[in-house]
């Protein structure tokens, strides 16, 4: 079967940037909302899918809009639920539980927050939902690391290893079968 591409792009910047956003729906700025179309040009996606919060779903909109592809919005791709660390600052947590949480995100969740475990489950049910057509998914950092562990098989060390600010894309092209083959051909930071 032929390859096809996935991009993977972090969405704009925040209004209230540098949080533990997860279920939290604060909407992309406008400079970030530019920064993902900016990022997206020269990208031949025959189809745009989102996270459900509205800091992605916005900026997929934007790239899919002149385009004239409709943004497939799914909750899979939402960012980790961060429980009672939603929204605060990472100076806000007590040191030592964010970096247990860091060390091992599925023995150290956040409190009544989300196991990686789970992201990693649901992540891997939108992937292997996707057609494989050329794809861009408009998500968060969370999400990314999640489907780059499924897709690449990076342990949970190595996908913290990552630098994925607000309109990071990452582009791999997958060879789809019972053997998939994954290649990285970039990383736009």
């Amino acid at each position: 079967m032929s390859a096809y591409m996935l991009h993977l792009m972090r969405h704009g910047a925040p209004e209230v940037a540098g949080r533990m956003l997860g279920r939290t729906d604060d909407p992309a700025t406008e400079a970030g909302i530019a920064a993902c179309v900016a990022r997206a040009e020269g990208i031949a996606a025959e189809r745009i899918a989102a996270s459900d919060l509205v800091r992605a779903r916005v900026c997929a909109a934007a790239i899919g809009e002149p385009r004239g592809v409709s943004v497939e919005v799914d909750p899979r791709w939402r960012e980790l639920d961060f429980g009672t660390w939603d929204g605060l600052s990472p100076a806000e947590i007590y040191p030592a539980e964010l970096a247990a949480f860091y060390d091992d995100p599925d023995a150290s969740p956040p409190p009544d927050g989300e196991r990686w475990s789970a992201l990693q489950d649901r992540v891997a049910k939108a992937l292997t939902a996707m057609p494989p057509v050329s794809t861009l998914v408009v998500t968060h950092g969370g999400a990314i690391r999640a489907a780059l562990a499924e897709l690449c098989g990076f342990d949970r060390r190595q996908i913290w290893a990552f630098d994925l600010p607000y309109a990071a894309l990452a582009s791999l092209r997958i060879w789809p079968g019972p053997t998939r083959t994954v290649q990285i051909v970039g990383l736009a930071t």
